[in-house]
């Protein structure tokens, strides 16, 4: 096992050697405690092979190595546990080799989705059932309708996998994964608050163990919908939770994720978000309650690369992919890239030697998307 977690001062010093070396000014982000590049790393998509494991190692080396990326995101549950193991392999083989140091690179992982193991032998339910239900940590019906559990047995049980699998001591974050959207349909507004609110208990108690620093939830819809849709939720919300459950000071509840690109702009164009009678956008929000945000699907998972007419003029790029990436990280929020094969790799940590957009100029680009959208 790896021990230690991210830092101020690692983070700090592996900006302290990279920036204006490997990367352009500005590349880093103040984030929290943490100073972090301004894209990070996603690892969902991929066969659950042997060869994607290789590609995922490869691509987590060359972007750290380089300096371009210190934010590695995955969930136990990406392609059936292996995206965890090949990210673990991948980290102890920077630090084995002294590129980097276990407190200089920001680890996240997910839990809540069922999985099975792609490393064995088993289909998924077959595992479900041998593993899980059988062994007491689940019931058929702690399941919900989206293959969702979020019982504090089966948290416990994944927590244990995640750490075993990324061979770390510590995960500096892990995020219930889209907890909403899979909960809320089936067991309502008021008895999701509860499990909520369990779990929330469950990460605390986690975090003093020291298993991990902060929780999070990562979501698709919940965020980025109108009030009156069935889905929705409140930040102020989940963070008044979070301040009952540990204190209004020391709460581990400090991150969101939610997809944010130029076709799904919302989080920074819709004013959804409620405080003290004010009404604001998700960013707005976070930034006012102390939560930082992480954003996926900066590419749309490549079907924004197919509409690059309309990416180009809104960001100048040499390339569509730089063009949303650059859009995505000159936000509030880190976007998280997935990528695998080495083209797109090389291809898109070119975006580190170039300086983000300025407040001004984002802006007047999503002026533009609200235009659009109206």
């Amino acid at each position: 096992m790896i021990e230690g977690y991210a830092t101020r001062e690692g983070t700090s010093r592996f900006r302290t050697r990279h920036e204006g070396r490997s990367t352009a000014i500005g590349h880093f982000k103040q984030f929290g405690e943490y100073m972090l590049t301004s894209i990070g790393m996603g690892t969902y998509l991929g066969k659950a092979d042997d060869a994607t494991d290789l590609l995922i190692i490869d691509a987590i080396k060359r972007s750290v190595g380089g300096g371009v990326i210190n934010v590695i995101d995955t969930a136990v549950n990406y392609r059936f546990q292996k995206s965890e193991r090949a990210v673990g392999k991948a980290l102890k083989e920077l630090v084995e080799e002294g590129t980097c140091k276990r407190d200089e690179v920001f680890i996240s992982t997910k839990n809540g989705y069922l999985t099975h193991d792609a490393d064995l032998s088993m289909d998924f339910w077959e595992y479900i059932h041998t593993n899980l239900i059988k062994a007491g940590v689940i019931s058929a019906d702690d399941i919900s309708s989206g293959y969702n559990c979020i019982k504090i047995s089966y948290l416990e049980d994944q927590l244990k996998r995640s750490l075993k699998n990324l061979g770390l001591e510590c995960i500096d974050l892990i995020y219930l994964h889209n907890a909403a959207e899979e909960q809320l349909p089936d067991v309502g507004r008021d008895r999701f608050m509860h499990m909520l609110k369990e779990a929330f208990e469950f990460y605390e108690a986690k975090r003093r163990e020291g298993l991990i620093r902060y929780y999070g939830m990562a979501t698709w819809d919940c965020l980025r919908v109108e009030p009156s849709n069935p889905l929705y939720m409140n930040v102020k919300d989940i963070v008044d939770i979070a301040e009952d459950v540990g204190s209004s000071k020391d709460h581990g509840f400090r991150f969101i994720q939610l997809p944010f690109n130029m076709a799904m702009h919302e989080a920074a164009t819709l004013k959804n978000q409620v405080i003290d009678g004010r009404i604001y956008t998700v960013m707005e929000a976070a930034m006012l309650l102390g939560i930082n945000v992480f954003t996926s699907v900066p590419l749309l998972q490549g079907r924004l690369l197919h509409s690059s007419r309309d990416v180009m003029s809104l960001v100048k790029a040499e390339t569509p992919a730089l063009a949303c990436l650059q859009f995505a990280r000159s936000s509030r929020a880190i976007p998280l890239i997935g990528q695998k094969r080495r083209e797109h790799v090389e291809e898109n940590l070119r975006i580190a030697k170039i300086p983000p957009l300025g407040n001004d100029e984002f802006s007047s680009i999503i002026a533009s998307l609200k235009v659009r959208a109206a």
